[in-house]
């Protein structure tokens, strides 16, 4: 966990070199990706143990459901629908893998064991956050959102509203069937991981300018991880 001003800058350095410097996002100021989230968030920062390199980090914020209008995610989604929930919930945001690390799965085996310990620290009922797709366009990944259309859309008692000004409504759009090679090969890991653990997705992406990305609110109820996923994840937090 981030305990210093200079372990949040680190983190902060290493998501503008993923999520701005090389990815075609409007440019910051000071090389640094920073916003007022990262003041009431816990930081998790994944190192190398060879040189203490920083190779992934991400952000928690615990919330409740009465206090889901103060998360990232409601900037650009409708939650009402989630105000009502009552368990114990905690958004994962502005998860990255440092490039030079991107092919070792560990990286993300080991970022997933942390989150493991802090929900079972903390006693959460729901993990929820932005799962990005590069770019803006939406042709590149339309098996990925059939896919997500067929299978993985949010329970309808959960189901996020329309609140960007830029959406691609895909499960009213799309009409295909996916290929599920296709599509598995388009979908960002960090959302393939959620899905495989029984994760849900928004009926639309938002189309995010400002980050040259496309996302979709993404939401995981930790009563529905498989049991033996459950205790893999376990097994690495401990």
């Amino acid at each position: 966990m981030a305990e210093t001003p200079e372990d949040i800058a680190a983190a902060q350095a290493l998501r503008y070199r993923t999520f701005i410097a090389e990815t075609g996002a409007a440019p910051r100021d000071g090389g640094s990706d920073a916003d007022r989230f990262d003041e009431i968030c816990s930081h998790v920062l994944v190192e190398d143990s060879r040189d203490g390199a920083l190779a992934c980090c991400f952000r928690m914020l615990p919330l409740s459901g009465a206090e889901i209008g103060n998360s990232y995610s409601a900037q650009y989604y409708g939650l009402s629908a989630l105000e009502g929930y009552e368990g114990r919930m905690v958004e994962m945001g502005r998860f990255c893998i440092d490039p030079d690390h991107a092919r070792d799965p560990d990286i993300l085996r080991v970022a997933w064991g942390a989150m493991t310990r802090f929900v079972d620290e903390q006693g959460v009922d729901m993990l929820f956050g932005c799962s990005s797709f590069h770019g803006t366009e939406t042709d590149s990944y339309l098996d990925a959102f059939a896919m997500l259309k067929e299978r993985h859309l949010a329970p309808k008692r959960w189901l996020p509203k329309v609140k960007a000004p830029d959406v691609f409504r895909f499960a009213r759009r799309l009409r295909r069937k996916p290929d599920a090679k296709a599509a598995l090969q388009t979908m960002p890991p960090l959302l393939r991981t959620y899905l495989m653990m029984g994760g849900w997705v928004s009926d639309h992406a938002v189309v995010d300018h400002d980050l040259n990305t496309l996302h979709v609110f993404t939401g995981l109820e930790i009563s529905a991880v498989p049991p033996a996923r459950a205790r893999a994840l376990r097994m690495v937090a401990g």
